[in-house]
């Protein structure tokens, strides 16, 4: 093959791929986006291997087909509620293969001069960040590792020492200061340490936007590692890769209000004790339903988060909902659903969209309003919601939701907690403080499904929840309230 084909069929693939990611950007056309990405990336491999004579390699198809089998059954066991931390191990998949192609590189004195030791060295760091930081963030999703922020002694020296460590090496080894032997040891070692002391003292509030981030880093790595061994197809994908990810964290950290080296280095992760809220207003009747999972349990909370109400603790004849409730339910005519975390722990988004359908049949309009870093991935309550089938046209952006808020009859908040607290427009020195969320406080009436009145992951108290009318809290497994709820109808 000529490199003037091969540059052609580079060009072409890249621009399948741009297609596919921009087509995954819409929800209508992401599964055909996703395919077209899948299949070009696939054609790149195979072209990969003809280019280089290596398409009778025997032992390299098995490994192919080992890979194979292993994708295609994680794919099919991996359940929904798991996939958070699926796109975080496959994350750092993808910086394990680049730290692996800039090692065997380096160690086997594939490359020469400069540049290209450089490149090997930067993509060895990255790729080793990648895997470390995704394996951290897989951990902590899978509740392997503390979910909230793990802060230790001189945390930020270490993180920033380390980081330097790992440049440093990369300068030294581009170079020729020290041995490729030495740049691959001293820098799997140094960036190892970073990617875990970034990566563990992340909180669930701040865990999507360092998904996306490491998603960037994975493709930053590859494109470096094309650059190192001068493959031009390597270096396009990765930089698609790369850039689309950036993007996507820079929107992510506006959302958030955050700055991403606020996270990197876990300024914006630790929950303030500074936490002020609105002025509390008279408690409201608190309504709770059936005894919960214990799998569902919440991590522990500051010592000032509110106290926890569960069904044990309220009164037989306030454990369920009043009839006013029914009542308000019945007459709406505008809902809007807000889904969080706690209902992709209890697995409850086929209950959310019976109580749509219901409320529809009633004759009520239905919309879903999702914050941006709801959940613990980009579009994770979308990809819930998909599962049982909502229509992806009544899912609406935070930016187009919040102006229906304001005369809206009804809305019903599912596991959320931190993107609605609008503590986050007057709680100062808070980590919420500035964050733009959802102003569910605009509408008639509130619903909190949530599992207990404790703060999110932020440690803000949220005002709605003391609130003296307008909102009705229904405390315990989304399932079962939602179950309520549906009843009511």
């Amino acid at each position: 093959m000529s490199n003037t084909v091969y540059y052609v069929i580079c060009i072409l693939l890249a621009g399948g791929v741009l297609a596919g990611i921009s087509m995954m950007s819409r929800v209508a056309t992401a599964a055909r986006g996703n395919r077209l990405s899948a299949v070009c990336t696939a054609i790149a491999i195979i072209v990969t291997l003809y280019k280089n004579a290596l398409l009778s390699d025997i032992g390299l198809w098995a490994a192919m087909a080992v890979g194979l089998v292993i994708g295609l059954i994680a794919a099919a066991k991996v359940k929904m509620i798991e996939m958070p931390q699926a796109v975080a191990l496959l994350n750092g998949f993808g910086g394990a293969a680049s730290a692996l192609v800039a090692m065997v590189s380096l160690l086997e004195k594939q490359i020469d001069g400069t540049f290209a030791l450089l490149t090997a060295g930067l993509a060895l760091v990255i790729g080793v960040i990648t895997l470390l930081g995704s394996l951290i963030a897989a951990g902590k999703l899978h509740r392997l590792i503390n979910q909230r922020p793990v802060v230790w002694p001189a945390h930020s020296a270490i993180t920033a020492l380390s980081l330097i460590a790992s440049l440093l090496i990369v300068a030294l080894g581009g170079f020729g200061l020290i041995s490729p032997a030495l740049i691959v040891a001293f820098g799997f070692l140094a960036s190892a340490m970073f990617g875990i002391a970034f990566a563990i003292r992340v909180g669930g509030a701040d865990m999507p936007i360092t998904i996306s981030l490491l998603n960037s880093l994975s493709g930053v790595a590859g494109a470096i590692a094309g650059m190192a061994i001068s493959d031009p197809l390597l270096v396009a994908i990765g930089g698609i890769v790369g850039a689309s990810g950036l993007i996507l964290t820079q929107i992510m950290c506006r959302a958030m209000n955050r700055k991403l080296a606020d996270i990197l280095f876990g300024k914006a992760a630790k929950p303030s004790k500074a936490a002020a809220t609105a002025p509390a207003a008279e408690p409201v009747k608190e309504e709770a339903a059936e005894p919960v999972r214990e799998e569902a349990a919440a991590e522990p909370v500051p010592e000032d988060a509110a106290k926890e109400v569960t069904a044990e603790e309220t009164p037989a004849e306030e454990a369920k909902p009043t009839t006013d409730l029914a009542s308000i339910m019945k007459e709406a005519k505008k809902l809007i659903i807000v889904p969080g975390y706690g209902m992709a722990l209890a697995q409850a988004q086929n209950l959310v969209k019976q109580l749509a359908d219901k409320f529809e049949a009633n004759g009520c309009e239905v919309k879903y309003g999702i914050h941006p870093v709801a959940g613990r991935m980009p579009g994770h309550m979308n990809v819930l919601l998909a599962e049982a089938d909502v229509d992806y046209e009544q899912l609406y952006e935070m930016e187009r939701i919040n102006p229906e808020f304001d005369g809206c009859d009804l809305v019903v908040v599912i596991g959320a907690n931190d993107v609605v607290n609008p503590a986050a427009n007057t709680a100062e020195g808070t980590p919420i403080y500035g964050m733009p969320v959802l102003e569910i406080d605009k509408a008639k009436h509130i619903v909190f499904c949530n599992y207990d009145l404790k703060p999110g992951y932020a440690g803000v108290d949220n005002p709605l929840y003391k609130k003296e009318s307008g909102v009705t809290l229904m405390l315990g497994d989304a399932k079962d309230t939602l179950k309520q709820l549906i009843e009511m109808i």
